[in-house]
């Protein structure tokens, strides 16, 4: 029996691989479909965003927070301006709708990005879609002699799975409400869409009660949540 699977695993390694691999650089998860290919977008201090669909106050503070962080990390100032004309501006965000009131895992979360030489397009059905293919977009930022720049792309991406979730059980081992805000961006960054905040049980009570306040005085050692505090992560 080992030598069966000692030969097995020599022919494994020794037979060439025929498919070429898909180039994939550091995305992650990987898009769905993803196409490398010439051109590229400069990112300096004329970088600018057009909105060619409709916009939320949730979509705009999304672009507005990855312009932050695409600052953060070029050292680059860019002009915000909400006016911008998309027929110049460096990244176009469309978005055909708002999706769902309250986002379930059914929301369509898929997206398009097309980056060649001219411009960056940024399409999706609605604005949770826009907001993964953001954090697709700061993945794609190169550096070269040149200076910053998104490589040419074409992107198509959709969930593969429609529940993608994150356990923090805050009743075991105490987290404040910091590092949970933190885990949400990570988890916004690798396109996560379910947090599960364990936060009563046996071991511990960690939200604030005001009608039974002594579960989080007798339960809690002091540690949990006010209802401020749920809403601030809720927010």
């Amino acid at each position: 029996m080992r030598r069966t699977l000692t030969a097995a695993l020599v022919l494994a390694f020794a037979v060439p691989h025929t498919g070429a691999a898909q180039d994939t650089r550091n995305l992650m998860p990987v898009p769905k479909s993803v196409a490398f290919r010439a051109g590229r977008v400069a990112i300096d201090s004329t970088f600018s965003v057009a909105f060619a669909g409709r916009t939320d106050d949730r979509l705009v503070r999304g672009v507005d927070r990855a312009l932050k962080r695409l600052e953060g990390r070029t050292g680059i100032t860019f002009v915000r301006d909400s006016a911008a004309d998309s027929t110049s501006a460096t990244l176009i965000v469309r978005a055909h709708g708002p999706g769902m009131a309250v986002q379930g895992v059914d929301e369509d979360e898929s997206y398009t990005l097309n980056i060649d030489d001219a411009h960056a397009v940024l399409d999706a059905p609605t604005t949770v879609g826009v907001l993964r293919g953001l954090e697709t977009l700061l993945q794609l930022v190169e550096a070269d002699s040149a200076g910053y720049y998104l490589p040419g792309v074409a992107i198509s991406d959709a969930p593969r799975f429609p529940w993608r979730g994150l356990l923090i059980d805050v009743c075991r081992h105490w987290e404040p409400v910091d590092v949970i805000e933190r885990n949400l961006d990570a988890m916004a960054a690798v396109k996560l869409n379910v947090l599960h905040w364990h936060l009563s049980e046996d071991q511990g009570f960690r939200v604030e009660s005001r009608k039974y306040p002594k579960l989080q005085r007798m339960g809690s050692d002091g540690l949990f949540y006010t209802q401020a505090e749920i809403r601030e992560v809720v927010a």
